[in-house]
């Protein structure tokens, strides 16, 4: 993915020889759900996930730089939601917010992402006369939110030199929708007897009453012995 550097950090990243990888973060993800016409019950989920990358600019001259920038990328799922014909209302959407799109979208399952920051495979410098890396400036969207967890502004013209970066990213991707279902109610549960708090036993003892972890020492053994050895072991003996 191609690295959209603040513009403080493109100053260093046109000195640099080298760039090396430090931390990348996930903001966000946007989701977008739309129905597949020519198989019921399925919809696709576009996700477009947003990342805020730091490293080093490493010059010939110069101490290494911190340098940072925002990364993007798309991915598309195909996941089975059902069908429902009844169209869902909720309070959490104000009226005034309501645009043709919503009131279309009110009877599609809600798409949700899972994910855990990412991480960093491999951090490169290349110009973009090098092979497949001409382009011209960002074609993206960037949200306002996204742009304010940046120090400055982002940089999204057609530059001479490029950061690009590999990020392994694990997720879950699942679509949810409501369903009715028949479930036994019963009172609510009161406590009826006193919470005791902890004693003032000495920690010694309270360590003494743990027993060793034995298996987190040694590794554990999986491997089974045939049956037809065991039984000649046990005649042998």
């Amino acid at each position: 993915m191609r690295l959209y550097p603040t513009r403080e950090s493109q100053c260093y990243i046109e000195n640099a020889v080298s760039v090396r990888a430090k931390s990348a973060k996930l903001l966000y993800v946007t989701i977008d759900v739309e129905e597949i016409t020519f198989n019921r019950g399925y919809y696709t989920v576009s996700l477009r996930y947003f990342y805020k990358i730091k490293g080093e600019a490493f010059s010939l001259v110069n101490r290494p730089a911190e340098i940072s920038g925002l990364a993007i990328f798309d991915k598309n799922v195909m996941l089975f939601g059902s069908e429902g014909s009844a169209k869902v209302f909720t309070s959490a959407v104000a009226a005034s917010d309501l645009t043709s799109s919503t009131l279309a979208s009110s009877n599609l399952p809600i798409g949700v992402v899972e994910a855990v920051d990412p991480i960093i495979l491999g951090m490169k410098l290349v110009d973009v006369c090098d092979h497949h890396h001409r382009g011209d400036s960002c074609v993206y969207e960037i949200p306002g939110y996204i742009s304010e967890c940046f120090p400055c502004e982002l940089l999204f013209d057609k530059t001479d030199r490029r950061v690009l970066v590999t990020l392994g990213q694990f997720s879950i991707v699942k679509l949810e929708r409501n369903t009715q279902l028949l479930i036994p109610s019963y009172d609510y549960c009161l406590p009826d007897k006193e919470c005791i708090g902890a004693g003032e036993d000495d920690p010694c003892k309270l360590f003494s009453r743990i027993h060793f972890p034995v298996d987190e020492f040694f590794p554990p053994d999986t491997l089974e012995c045939p049956e037809g050895y065991r039984d000649t072991k046990t005649n042998a003996n």
